[in-house]
């Protein structure tokens, strides 16, 4: 069993390569490796897409990999191998980002990212910090996994989903912002499981482990 993190130049990946690597050991969930490479990428039995930092300029780094992102998309959409975006890698999956300029994304679930615009001005922007997880649907992901239990967010736009059996969870930061998505064989988190101590964990767990 390999599972890849796909690496794009949008991220330090080393906490993820570590948090991924110390949770297939821990569950006899295979070989994790970080890579760039599309041949290697079609092999995966999993594939995890980190990204840090703007919508855009991920979405164009991503690009400027010849054949991965069409690695991933034959992998993800006519294969079904188990997905998971990260942060702006979950962003990514939306149908389109509104941050600095339109831009278009996978169109895997529906939806678009907007920027945080909390009811309460005290709150500021970008959310960073933790906040408590309100589970929505659950999942096979979300096992072991309760309202109320905290995870990690840097984000400064959040995902706005067309359909509201795709939203797995969310956070309230003056008002709902989506921090889990998923449907058949994609799930995505706007906060950082690797960051996020046991419950991070725990989903990393879940994620190396799941049969869609």
């Amino acid at each position: 069993m390999l599972t890849v993190l796909v690496d794009y130049d949008s991220g330090n990946l080393h906490s993820a390569e570590k948090a991924f690597q110390r949770m297939a050991r821990e569950t006899d969930a295979g070989e994790v490796i970080v890579t760039s490479h599309p041949e290697v990428v079609a092999r995966a039995d999993r594939i995890v897409l980190p990204g840090d930092g703007a919508f855009p300029a991920c979405r164009e780094a991503l690009n400027r990999f010849t054949g991965l992102f069409e690695a991933i998309d034959e992998a993800v959409m006519a294969r079904a191998r188990p997905f998971m975006g990260i942060c702006v890698g979950m962003q990514m999956l939306a149908t389109k980002g509104h941050e600095y300029h339109d831009t278009d994304g996978f169109g895997w679930i529906g939806g678009e990212v907007v920027k945080i615009a909390p009811a309460d001005r005290a709150l500021k922007v970008p959310h960073m910090g933790w906040n408590d997880l309100v589970i929505d649907r659950r999942h096979p992901i979300l096992d072991g996994i309760e309202t109320g239990q905290h995870a990690y967010f840097v984000h400064s736009y959040h995902f706005r989903v067309s359909d509201p059996t795709d939203r797995l969870a969310h956070c309230d930061y003056g008002g709902d912002i989506t921090a889990i998505v998923g449907r058949d064989n994609i799930v995505g988190t706007q906060f950082h499981p690797e960051k996020s101590q046991s419950t991070g964990l725990r989903l990393i767990a879940n994620f190396l482990n799941w049969k869609p």
